[in-house]
């Protein structure tokens, strides 16, 4: 289990099993720029950077989503976005910690 799942799961009393999520088709969009997504990303992700994110509400709808960048800061602020718009969204905070889990 990652860290942030573990943290998720001492704070909030959940855990969110990204990798079932995943093989039932829910899709990871990173939100860091293109230049940080270029240099590392989990593979199979979609690089929609977050000043773009509400441009892309189409592709979205429908679609169980889980957003990661950097830290979690920018992949928040995109849940929230999302979320507001009907979209359901996961914000699984670092691409590296969900690239391990």
């Amino acid at each position: 289990m990652g860290v942030l799942n573990k943290l998720k799961e001492m704070i909030l009393g959940e855990t969110i099993d990204y990798t079932d999520l995943i093989s039932k088709g829910a899709i990871v969009v990173d939100v860091r720029t293109q230049g940080e997504f270029k240099s590392g990303h989990i593979q199979g992700s979609k690089n929609i950077p977050l000043n773009e994110i509400s441009a892309k509400l189409d592709v979205l709808k429908g679609k169980e989503v889980i957003l990661v960048c950097r830290s979690g800061a920018r992949s928040g602020q995109a849940k929230s976005i999302l979320t507001s718009n009907g979209i359901h969204a996961h914000n699984a905070g670092a691409w590296q910690t969900l690239a391990r889990s």
